[in-house]
């Protein structure tokens, strides 16, 4: 029989970056005896993304934040959307090149992830949030 149940963490990030939070969402599939199907991971919010990484180097998450600096710099005079400021713009096109959804299969009762994978909210403003984040899982 399939179980369908969800649950919202919520994520404190302290500054712009990748913050792994893979143990609580193991956590919360340990707690509910999850044993196969599908874990759907959702970001609510359009400044952030979500991202499924190397968790052994940190050098992995300094190089993509690098890149993405390079690649999308805060207060290019391009940008008209600055309300929030010279980061603002820059955060949702960041969004919009990596994703706000994870699909994570489960398999005898873990999350099916690779040895050195971990699971990353990736800040993209330069002042941390509270970013909220929905687990969903269906199946047995």
């Amino acid at each position: 029989m399939l179980r369908q149940l969800s649950h919202e963490l919520t994520i404190a990030t302290r500054h712009r970056g990748l913050h792994e939070f893979t143990q609580e969402v193991e956590a919360w599939v340990g707690r509910n005896q999850f044993k196969e199907g599908l874990l759907t991971i959702h970001l609510q919010h359009t400044s952030a993304s979500l991202l499924i990484q190397e968790n052994a180097s940190p050098d992995v998450r300094r190089d993509l934040e690098a890149f993405f600096k390079r690649l999308v710099p805060d207060g290019d005079p391009l940008f008209e959307h600055t309300l929030e400021g010279d980061d603002d713009m820059p955060a949702h096109i960041r969004t919009a090149l990596t994703t706000v959804n994870l699909g994570i299969p489960v398999r005898q009762g873990r999350l099916a992830l690779g040895t050195w994978q971990g699971i990353y909210l990736w800040e993209h403003r330069i002042q941390g949030q509270a970013r909220r984040v929905v687990l969903h899982f269906l199946g047995e």
